[in-house]
């Protein structure tokens, strides 16, 4: 009576989803999922609250049948401000803390990677000895002996053909994760015939490559689902790491009611499916014609679900909206302005530590510490040891930090994560297959259960391959009302120095391409001393952070840096100030640069100077959010404005930059904003051909120099 009891629930929530849709009470895209019922019959069967689920954009009884309140999901359906994410996710982004369910995600099998990083964060808390208290932070609990926790994610056959999905079995079988690869199987990608597009629709086959066993069973005997389920979801349980299971199923209604016109021609098929292959029908048939129920006892289980969703659907449409001002809270989980040297590590942090890193990994690990602290302080400490020195800081500070990076046992290419597997072990510091896109998934579902990651990127361009986790990094926050905090920093070298010859792929802006996704927060790092502060403070962050530092310059580039010391991320670093002479006789000019344009513009004052001219010169070490405090107060002393852009002309930073100065600040501008960016055009290698493309400090000097001799 349970199982029909949840495939009812599941049945009649769907069925008035899609009446309230109807009325218009129900906004945007709305998946349903008539047909399958027998799925969240088996989760509530057989899932456990403390297991992780991740779902896709078709994820309502999913979530309900993990226990999440089904009057907060139709709120949440319904754009209240009592629904599970206050209605900031919608039909798409279900997510609830107290039973770990985490999406809703509307992105195709972008949950995939997520799920390893959920799974993995399960073995983390079991090696480092630690659990969630009541406020899901970690505490020095140890999770029970006989802790069976399992991650399951959910996917369709067809969105299954992607390849996130080799990715996800080679991570699972090679750290053996706890991990319950459940394929919805119903034959159709969207609204295409599955077996059209794809060679092998058999999903629970695909593991066999990666040692991955995988069973299929038929959706249309809810009994069996739930009991081969179960035999799966045990066998992962005990230890022996992850599975497939496949449930053949149909699915009743189209993609979304939002595309109707996909749905003519199918008329006949749809009532076959539903004389034929509806599991509720064949489970009362069943049951009814064996004597295990009556017809009247089941009539009365349905009755009794229908008033319950009844209920659901007035207290969904009773509750309030949320507020206006609750949009621009949930940007940022902590607001620019945190002093991030105020923040306190785990009170744990000894304890762990003293369990995980042997006597000896730590007398190594502090000798590098010293080595690297000893070159701090004599001012020849590169960028990237000046990035490494702050991570290893942090990670000893909260053992709850994690690393992920390729070619990370070696220290990558400019020693970044140097020594953290050796310090920390494989299950804090794991070296990834080379796609970015996977592990920083990986890192995103590490950060929605407690820990915190850091991602280093050999070349943030190489982040192309990650941007749709990326984007969803930034989102989770705002996405899940404020419920999911989204700790994880990424960091790495790129940018476009002049003559780097590096050609095109390696000379994006991938800074710009970013600058968009709202919810980062996007630094910079022209010097070792920024790069340490920044990193110490991202890491801190419990928001989604990039930092860019620059490809030519992390080993050349030597300095001191304030030790133990976080910098803030909002602000821009004023390294050069004009003198008040120029900025009498209106020949002093503000200069907004990053990255290499730092080094270009500090090596062109002198020749600035030589022409009777001075500059502020403001390293923008936070793009976004923008000091424009800073940029006020420079401009009110020079009244012109030179932008040293790495980044494209169209859709580049300094063209935002610039927006926004004529906007607010346009009374203080003398001349228009001069703008010395990239050409549109991709870099070349040759350096004859780049000169045409990428600025640099001779292009600042004629900049500054028409901006005071009013040739504009």
């Amino acid at each position: 009576m349970k199982l029909y009891k949840a495939m009812q629930l599941a049945r009649g929530f769907e069925n008035a989803c899609n009446q309230q849709y109807m009325q218009g009470k129900i906004r945007g895209f709305m998946h349903l999922d008539n047909g399958q019922e027998s799925i969240p019959g088996l989760v509530d069967y057989a899932i456990k609250k403390g297991d992780k689920k991740l779902s896709y954009y078709r994820e309502h009884t999913h979530a309900i049948a993990s226990g999440v309140d089904a009057g907060e999901v139709m709120a949440e359906l319904f754009m209240k401000d009592t629904g599970s994410c206050r209605g900031a996710g919608g039909s798409m982004h279900i997510f609830d803390r107290e039973h770990y369910f985490q999406g809703g995600w509307a992105l195709v099998c972008e949950q995939l990677p997520y799920a390893a990083g959920a799974a993995k964060s399960i073995l983390l808390d079991r090696e480092l000895g630690v659990s969630d208290d009541s406020d899901y932070k970690k505490q020095d609990v140890a999770p029970p002996a006989d802790d069976d926790r399992i991650a399951m994610v959910f996917v369709g056959e067809g969105g299954a053909q992607n390849g996130r999905t080799a990715e996800l079995l080679n991570a699972a079988a090679k750290d053996n994760l706890p991990l319950l690869l459940l394929v919805i199987d119903n034959g159709r990608a969207i609204n295409t015939f599955t077996p059209d597009i794809a060679r092998n629709s058999n999903v629970y086959e695909q593991g066999k490559h990666y040692g991955v066993p995988g069973l299929l069973v038929d959706g249309m005997d809810p009994a069996d689902v739930a009991k081969g389920g179960k035999a799966v979801i045990d066998y992962i349980r005990e230890g022996n790491g992850p599975a497939i299971l496949q449930v053949h199923t149909y699915r009743f209604n189209g993609h979304s009611p939002a595309d109707p016109e996909h749905e003519r021609g199918r008329k006949d098929e749809k009532a076959w499916a539903r004389q034929e292959q509806d599991p509720i029908k064949g489970f009362e048939e069943k049951y009814i014609s064996k004597g295990v129920f009556t017809e009247d006892e089941l009539k009365a289980a349905r009755k009794d679900v229908l008033a319950d969703v009844k209920k659901v659907v007035e207290f969904a449409d009773k509750s309030p909206m949320p507020p206006v001002e609750l949009a621009k809270e949930l940007e940022f989980p902590d607001t620019p302005a945190t002093d991030y040297n105020t923040r306190e590590g785990p009170s744990f942090a000894d304890e762990v530590n003293a369990r995980t890193i042997t006597p000896e990994k730590m007398d190594t690990i502090q000798g590098h510490i010293e080595a690297l602290t000893a070159k701090a302080k004599a001012g020849e400490i590169s960028i990237g040891d000046a990035i490494n020195l702050a991570i290893h800081e942090e990670m000893l500070r909260d053992p709850t930090t994690t690393i992920h990076a390729e070619d990370l046992q070696a220290g990558s290419s400019y020693d970044i994560p140097k020594l953290t597997q050796q310090t920390y072990g494989k299950g804090r510091a794991a070296d990834e297959i080379i796609d970015e896109g996977h592990f920083i998934g990986k890192a995103l579902g590490e950060a929605l259960n407690g820990y915190r990651p850091i991602v280093e990127l050999m070349n943030t361009n190489f982040g192309i391959y990650g941007m749709a986790e990326i984007s969803s990094a930034g989102n989770t926050f705002a996405t899940t009302g404020g419920k999911f905090d989204m700790p994880m920093t990424i960091i790495g070298a790129g940018g476009t120095a002049p003559n780097q010859a590096l050609g095109a792929e390696h000379s994006q802006p991938f800074h710009a391409y970013v600058m968009g996704i709202p919810g980062l927060k996007i630094g910079t790092a022209a010097s070792p001393e920024a790069a340490y502060g920044l990193t110490k403070s991202m890491i801190r962050d419990n928001g989604p952070c990039f930092l860019f530092a620059p490809v030519k310059m992390m080993k050349e580039a030597k300095g001191p840096v304030d030790l133990g010391t976080c910098m803030p991320l909002n602000k821009a670093a004023v390294l050069h100030e004009a003198d008040q002479s120029c900025v009498d006789n209106g020949n002093a000019v503000t200069v907004l640069t990053y990255l290499h344009g730092v080094k270009e513009a500090q090596m062109s004052i002198e020749a600035i100077q030589e022409e009777g001219f001075d500059i502020d010169l403001i390293e923008l070490r936070s793009l976004k959010p923008l000091d424009m405090e800073t940029i006020q107060k420079s401009l009110s002393r020079t009244n012109k404005l030179a932008i040293l852009d790495e980044s494209t002309k169209s859709g580049g930073v300094g063209a935002t930059i610039s927006a926004i100065v004529s906007e607010e600040l346009f009374d203080l501008l003398d001349a228009p904003v001069k703008r010395l960016c990239m050409d549109d055009a991709p870099v070349p290698y040759a350096s004859s051909m780049e000169l045409a493309v990428v600025k640099r400090g001779s292009d600042l000097v004629q900049g500054v120099f028409d901006l005071c001799t009013k040739k504009w």
